[in-house]
């Protein structure tokens, strides 16, 4: 692709030298950082267009990694990025952050309740409302997808069956793990905790979908109601 004069706008620049219409008719592979970014940002200034927008901004980040590490209030410091911009390429940015963590060599593979532990164990133990979170796993025991399927108060959470094996099928899911949290630290299970594993265990063995564990997090440490013959 020919160097662009500072002056040109989109609308001056040849019909096979625009981003939009170039990925349409090469492919995304075809185009450069900067046309991917433009394509992002959709509109440039009133002085250059958004291709150049996106030279200058991979100028200033220093290169893409550098770009994923901004933040915010960096990009909008960047003439020409506004609030609506910088949520564009934040968003852009994540979802290219999900799908590689979601690629098959980096998905989580679960093969005991520590495991589960190690996963979700911070991210849940401050939590001052039960969550009860879903990993749902391939036949290779990895964690395809997670959920949360509800925000309970302080000492309840509750669930119904369907939700969590309608959630389970729309991931084509061999088998899950149910998750969620005590807010008083304490990961000794209810009652109540106890008879919502059964009955989601019979209606998995009903569906052909096995729910392989129910994992309690505390603060610090974690009830497997698998290991300890609730399941």
């Amino acid at each position: 692709m020919e160097s662009i004069s500072p002056s040109t706008t989109l609308r001056e620049m040849p019909l096979e030298e625009r981003p939009r219409e170039r990925m349409q008719q090469a492919g995304a592979q075809a185009l450069s950082n900067a046309e991917l970014l433009a394509i992002l940002l959709r509109t440039g200034t009133y002085q250059e267009s958004a291709v150049l927008l996106a030279q200058r901004l991979l100028k200033e980040a220093g290169s893409l990694r550098g770009l994923v590490e901004m933040s915010h209030e960096e990009l909008t410091r960047i003439k020409g990025i506004g609030a609506a911009k910088a949520l564009q390429l934040k968003a852009g940015i994540e979802l290219g952050r999900r799908l590689a963590a979601s690629s098959p060599e980096m998905r989580s593979v679960i093969r005991s309740p520590h495991d589960v532990f190690a996963l979700l164990g911070e991210e849940l133990r401050y939590l001052q409302k039960e969550h009860f979170v879903c990993l749902f796993l391939n036949t290779k025991n990895q964690v395809v997808a997670r959920e949360t399927l509800s925000m309970g108060s302080l000492n309840a959470s509750i669930v119904h069956p369907r939700e969590v094996f309608l959630a389970a099928i729309k991931r084509s899911s061999a088998s899950l793990i149910c998750v969620h949290n005590h807010p008083s630290g304490d990961p000794s299970p209810s009652p109540e905790d106890i008879d919502i594993t059964r009955r989601l265990a019979d209606a998995g063995s009903l569906l052909g979908i096995d729910v392989l564990d129910h994992v309690i997090i505390g603060d610090g440490t974690y009830y497997s109601l698998k290991e300890n013959g609730c399941l």
